[in-house]
Formats: C-alpha cells, sequence, structure tokens
C-alpha cells in the first residue's frame, strides 16, 4: 500500500478501513466520527494519461474539517514546501461573503517513505502555528502531519496506543503472510487487508499501480544518478584543492630558495 494508487484505491473502496485510519491518526474514537467523505474522487481503474498525476486524498471529517493526506515514497527534496502548500490549499475555502470564523480547519497527513529531517528522526509527528518563544499555540485550525514509514521503531507508547504503527505496518508489508498476521490484530485493518486482496485480483488496477511503480522507479534512478555526479564533483573539487596547496606549498619553498 505504499503505491500510491492502491493506496487511494482502498481508502476510496472502503469508508471503514478511511475512518479507522482517521480514528487512529487524530486520536478520535469511532462515536466522535459522524460522517467521513472524500470529496475528490477518482474513477479506479481508468487509464490516466500521465503517471504524475495528483493521488492526494482530500477528506471532509464530520462536515466541518477538511483532512488531506497523501501517500509519497519518492524523495523529490521538496516535501516541506509542498505539504505546506496543499495545507494552503485546503485552509483555504470561505466563500464569497462568508466570516472568517466560519473557515474549516484544515490537516495535511504525509506518508513517506523516508526520514524527512535526518537530524530529529520520527516515527509520527505533528506541527502547528506556534509562538516560537513560549511554544503558545497560535491557531489549532491549521495542521501539518507527517508519518515516516521507514521509522517505525521509533513509535511512542501513545502511537501504539492508537495503533498507528499497525497501520504503517500495513502498509509496508510485502507478503500475504505479513498483512494476515497484521490484520488478525485490528478489524479495520483486516477490513483494509480484504479490500487489498480485492484490488490485487483486478487486472487494470494492478497495471495502473505498476505504472506508478516505474514512474518512481525513473525517479530513484535520476536520484541515483545526481547522488553518483555530486560524488564525482566533491571528488575533483578534493582533488583541486589538494593540488591547489601542493602548488601553494612549492611556491613557498620557491620564494624561501629566492632570498
Amino acid at each position: 500500500m505504499t503505491n500510491d494508487y492502491m493506496f487511494r484505491a482502498v481508502l476510496q473502496t472502503n469508508n471503514k478501513v478511511l475512518r479507522g485510519l482517521i480514528c487512529s491518526l487524530l486520536h478520535l474514537t469511532k462515536e466522535e466520527v459522524v460522517s467521513v467523505e472524500i470529496t475528490n474522487p477518482i474513477l479506479l481503474g481508468k487509464s490516466v494519461e500521465s503517471k504524475e498525476f495528483r493521488l492526494d486524498i482530500m477528506v471532509l471529517l464530520n462536515n466541518r474539517t477538511t483532512i488531506n493526506s497523501k501517500m509519497q515514497v519518492a524523495n523529490k527534496l521538496n516535501w516541506t514546501n509542498r505539504s505546506v502548500l496543499y495545507l494552503c490549499r485546503s485552509y483555504d475555502t470561505p466563500k464569497r461573503g462568508e466570516d472568517y470564523i466560519e473557515i474549516r480547519p484544515a490537516i495535511h497527513i504525509g506518508f513517506l517513505d523516508y526520514t524527512l529531517f535526518e537530524e530529529y528522526p520520527e516515527f509520527y509527528v505533528t506541527y502547528k502555528l506556534t509562538n516560537v518563544k513560549n511554544n503558545h499555540i497560535y491557531n489549532d485550525n491549521f495542521v501539518l502531519s507527517v508519518v515516516d514509514l521507514s521509522r517505525i521503531d521509533l513509535a511512542t507508547e501513545e502511537d501504539k496506543a492508537y495503533g498507528i504503527d499497525y497501520w504503517a505496518t500495513l502498509f509496508k508489508a510485502k507478503t500475504w503472510e505479513e498483512i494476515k498476521m497484521i490484520a488478525s490484530k485490528d478489524k479495520d485493518i483486516e477490513e483494509a487487508a480484504k479490500t487489498l486482496f480485492q484490488f490485487c485480483t483486478d487486472e487494470q488496477v494492478r497495471k495502473l499501480c505498476r505504472d506508478r511503480e516505474e514512474y518512481y522507479q525513473d525517479i530513484r534512478s535520476y536520484e541515483h544518478e545526481i547522488e553518483k555526479m555530486s560524488a564525482a564533483i566533491s571528488e575533483k573539487d578534493a582533488t583541486i584543492v589538494e593540488k591547489d596547496s601542493i602548488i601553494e606549498g612549492l611556491l613557498k619553498e620557491l620564494e624561501a630558495l629566492k632570498k
């Protein structure tokens, strides 16, 4: 389910799974969730013209809160700006003449298969607008969260209490044996596993998932080539610095001989 097309297919098709995931991430009880509606559904199985089309999911929770979620496996080195842009778009919802007090709270949740800040690794983290001096929250209606699927090992006791680590483990599972084991621990995850299995037998959906995999594989290949080029440039720079140092030393020796 780290395949963003499969991620979208499962959550769009099974509302119970969508509810369960939202309850887990937002620390809500099922009684607190009256309604969950995907406001940007796509026609599943239909071919698309571009592999780069957006698959983020827009959800309206309790007819009040806008939630934008996105599965992102490739590190395009622009996630901080992209996620803030997505969140701003979700928050910019007032209609003409509507009072600002009526603006819907907006939440963006990114599922990343890499660590966003290497120096501050965390499994699940939430950001809000705060006072930089005393950490007082400026506004509760503008929230950005990140789930690092590559660092499930850093899940806190609170994360585990709400089953967020279970969901992450499901998304990362590679075999049906793993999925069955995870599904046996939670009814909502069991529902997700059933829906996942149904789509894995749908040839058209599988094709679209493979298209997405190829797209991200291309990105990873480009990233690898960029890393190789950067390493080569760094090596050449180091060689130039070393030669400059040698030349500088020889010039000093020459000046000394002249004296």
